[in-house]
């Protein structure tokens, strides 16, 4: 892995780490959600710091250079936290729906109830 790369690297966990941690003392991010960017940006300080760990697991599957599997392994993990911040806004998004149908219906309860007094 060349100098540059492993540079790189190290210099993007650092920069991800210092994010989360400014997200999470203005509590812009739940915990669970900085849990999984720490260890995004400390896998890829070890895979930095000990470059022959992407090297033996790129040669272990066949890939043709360790930066190769690198990006692979970037890009899936960005795809799956994807797919779990989707999962969540669609159920959030029903969630939403519900309690405005709630609300909508409680007003018209209390719109009936306050015709049925003037009357």
């Amino acid at each position: 892995m060349s100098l540059p790369l492993q540079i790189l690297l190290i210099l993007g966990a650092v920069v991800a780490l210092a994010v989360v941690v400014q997200r999470i003392r203005k509590r812009k991010i739940l915990m669970e959600d900085a849990i999984f960017w720490v260890v995004f940006a400390l896998v890829f300080v070890v895979i930095a710091v000990f470059p022959q760990v992407a090297y033996v697991t790129s040669e272990l599957f066949g890939f043709v250079s360790p930066s190769n599997f690198i990006f692979l392994i970037i890009i899936v993990l960005l795809l799956w936290k994807v797919l779990q911040n989707s999962c969540e806004i669609s159920l959030l998004k029903h969630r939403i729906n519900e309690l405005a149908q709630e609300i909508a219906l409680k007003d018209a309860a209390s719109t009936r109830e306050d015709a049925g007094e003037d009357d």
